[in-house]
């Protein structure tokens, strides 16, 4: 009997992978919520050893640029098939519903071997994306206007630094992991069961993420959110 010889295939992978589908209508536009289910695959990869430090903060800062669903799809081509959720054609928009954590439209804050900031008097975004390669982002919202309830704040550092300042007033929670870095979340529950809340998510590998209230600094108006 003839031996048949199987491909190659990388190291890290412990079984074969069935073939990809491909993207449907690539060319469609991404929505934020594709970008953060391509940042999260990510993220899983990074955290099995499937992808360097390197490779990962290449690709998310890659994720968080891209436009159309066909540039997120090779991002995460050559990653297992199974318990990660391929970017799909957005589904017909409809009205999210008020409790929802960070529901609307995000916003992408990106700083590679540089600074980027947010601060002064603005609306808070209900969803901020961060990202630090070697770089620094500063995201203070102590002057900030708070329209939603919960606004969610997803924080990447690699080599580089995340630091958010809130009012002291608010309740500040944290679900994220510092792998070879530090993220290190001030959490605080605020006395008044209306006050805003911040939730800071995300990774810090060989970098940082911070946040903490600043002291003196207080929402006067919680139900009004200023």
């Amino acid at each position: 009997m003839l031996a048949v010889e199987e491909p190659s295939s990388p190291s890290f992978e412990k079984s074969p992978r069935q073939p990809l589908p491909a993207v449907p209508e690539p060319g469609l536009r991404a929505s934020d919520a594709d970008r953060d289910r391509t940042a999260g695959v990510l993220r899983d990869a990074l955290g099995d050893g499937r992808i360097t430090a390197e490779e990962h903060a290449e690709r998310v800062g890659a994720a968080y640029r891209a436009r159309t669903l066909g540039e997120l799809e090779p991002l995460v081509r050559d990653l297992p098939v199974d318990g990660r959720a391929r970017p799909q054609a957005p589904a017909r928009p409809h009205p999210a519903p008020a409790h929802t954590p960070g529901a609307g439209p995000a916003e992408n804050l990106v700083a590679v071997f540089g600074a980027a900031s947010r601060k002064g008097r603005r609306r808070a975004s209900p969803r901020t994306n961060a990202f630090a390669l070697f770089g620094a982002v500063e995201i203070d919202l102590t002057e900030a206007f708070f329209e939603q309830r919960e606004i969610v704040i997803n924080a990447t550092s690699f080599f580089g630094s995340v630091d958010i300042t809130v009012p002291e007033n608010v309740t500040l929670r944290s679900t994220g992991t510092g792998i070879f870095g530090g993220f290190d979340i001030r959490t605080v529950e605020a006395a008044d069961p209306d006050a805003p809340v911040v939730s800071v998510t995300g990774c810090a590998v060989f970098g940082g993420v911070d946040a903490r209230p600043k002291r003196g600094k207080r929402l006067k108006n919680l139900r009004a959110g200023r």
